[in-house]
């Protein structure tokens, strides 16, 4: 640590040009970028200048939320001299994924910071967006704070990109001192990824009205993005549920609208008073809500996703998306059969924290049914999961699963029954079909059949 006397000398000391910055990077070297709104800007740009020069780098992030591609890739769309590795995939990711130069790696999210600290080879240079220092020294690592602490054990030299449109996010561990700095690179400050909110489509206003139904005053709410929680999000706002409070992986802006509403008062079991959550990614208006607002917490995704910290707020509810559910209950949230979609994150996380939770309840919430690319159109509710298919969420673990004809609850059902249930939420259209194949996988009985 620096005497305060000592911060502007040092500081200017510490300064140099993303060009100059990225000149540490040699080849062999594996680089971490950061994440979501703390992803690198000008240093990526910079670093793509260099890529003739090196040769087996490796870039390493969580996942990548700007609407452009790394510029690494732009250049190097071969991968020739830098590979791209992500630990959770947005779309663009999946897109570089296709064209074979994004690496994925399967982790639950709450895990990131051990698999950077403790399962990776090195990291030689950790480079991060942050907020200006402040009069101690200290820069804010804005609205994520996720796995960094791990990314910083590990790191042999680390850069922070100064971005003055990056918001001051309350929260602990979410700020790095100049002490353990290396290089400060004054960015040209670009906006923040920004995520327009999707209008609810029918199906998850049906999908919707089915669990906030079930939703009860005083519950905590663990949300994702898109316009299903979006729509449940306006639905309770309009609704006598009140008392509400936010222990969340990702902060969006459902939860600016009910706090708007006077919804949200966090009187939970702990971090009372505190919306916590470990990123945040939404609209211009979420980030000026965040800035420097000290009833919001960001905390460590190891810290907020712990299966015994979410489990000890009373009724959690959790609210996730997945892709296709079998007849056993066993639930796919990251591939469409073989087609990587997306990562883990850290539904399981909240699905088994939400059920441990006293009175808490997980929904998994998908489209009975699907236009595939060539037209046709299939069920999502599948006697087994499609070859390749990953199972997210095991059959043991799936509490609710809810399409546009229902929720069923699978906690405690034999096979037979879970078969019939989720039979009940299929398309009308695929209901017979599935019946068959569930006699002729022995999970089906005749006396077990009811009339829908």
């Amino acid at each position: 640590m620096y005497k305060m006397n000592e911060l502007s000398t040092e500081y200017k000391k510490k300064l140099v040009s993303a060009d100059e910055a990225v000149k540490v990077i040699k080849s062999g070297d594996r680089v971490h970028y950061g994440l979501f709104n703390g992803l690198v800007f000008d240093l990526d740009r910079a670093l793509a200048k260099r890529v003739g020069e090196l040769k087996d780098v490796l870039v390493m992030t969580s996942i990548w939320s700007y609407p452009d591609p790394p510029q690494i890739l732009v250049v190097d769309p071969e991968s020739k001299h830098i590979k791209y590795l992500s630990t959770q995939f947005s779309a663009l990711d999946r897109k570089a994924n296709k064209k074979g130069n994004c690496w994925f790696v399967p982790v639950q999210f709450r895990e990131n910071p051990k698999y950077w600290s403790e399962n990776v080879g090195d990291i030689n240079v950790a480079m991060f967006q942050v907020a200006p220092m402040d009069k101690y020294g200290n820069f804010n690592f804005g609205p994520q704070v996720a796995d960094y602490q791990g990314i910083l054990k590990k790191a042999k030299v680390v850069i922070v990109e100064v971005n003055e449109k990056q918001p001051i996010a309350h929260g602990y561990q979410n700020t790095i001192n100049l002490s353990q700095i290396d290089y400060v690179v004054e960015g040209t400050n670009p906006d923040l990824p920004i995520i327009k909110a999707k209008t609810p489509s029918e199906v998850d206003k049906k999908i919707g009205s089915y669990i906030v139904e079930k939703i009860k005053s005083g519950s905590t709410l663990q949300l994702g993005v898109g316009g299903l929680p979006n729509y449940i999000g306006a639905m309770i706002a309009k609704s006598d549920i009140n008392n509400l409070s936010v222990h969340s992986e990702m902060f969006v802006d459902a939860y600016l609208n009910l706090y708007k509403e006077g919804k949200i008062t966090s009187n939970k079991n702990i971090d009372k008073g505190k919306m916590v959550y470990t990123f945040a990614q939404g609209s211009k208006e979420l980030y000026e809500f965040i800035d420097d607002n000290p009833i919001l917490c960001a905390a460590p995704v190891d810290y907020v996703n712990a299966l015994e910290v979410i489990a000890a707020n009373d009724q959690v509810v959790s609210i996730n998306s997945c892709l296709q559910v079998d007849l056993f209950g066993q639930v796919n949230s990251e591939s469409a059969g073989l087609q990587h979609i997306g990562g883990t994150g850290g539904q399981l996380d909240f699905v088994m924290g939400a059920f441990k939770s006293k009175g808490g309840q997980s929904f998994l919430c998908t489209p009975s049914r699907r236009k595939k690319k060539d037209g046709s159109i299939e069920s999502l509710i599948k006697p087994r999961l499609a070859e390749g298919s990953i199972v997210s969420v095991p059959r043991s673990a799936t509490h609710y699963v809810v399409t546009e004809y229902g929720a069923v609850n699978l906690k405690g059902k034999s096979t037979w029954e879970r078969s019939e249930l989720l039979i009940s939420i299929a398309h009308p259209d695929y209901r017979e079909q599935l019946i068959k194949e569930a006699e002729r996988m022995g999970i089906w009985t005749n006396t077990s059949k009811i009339s829908y």
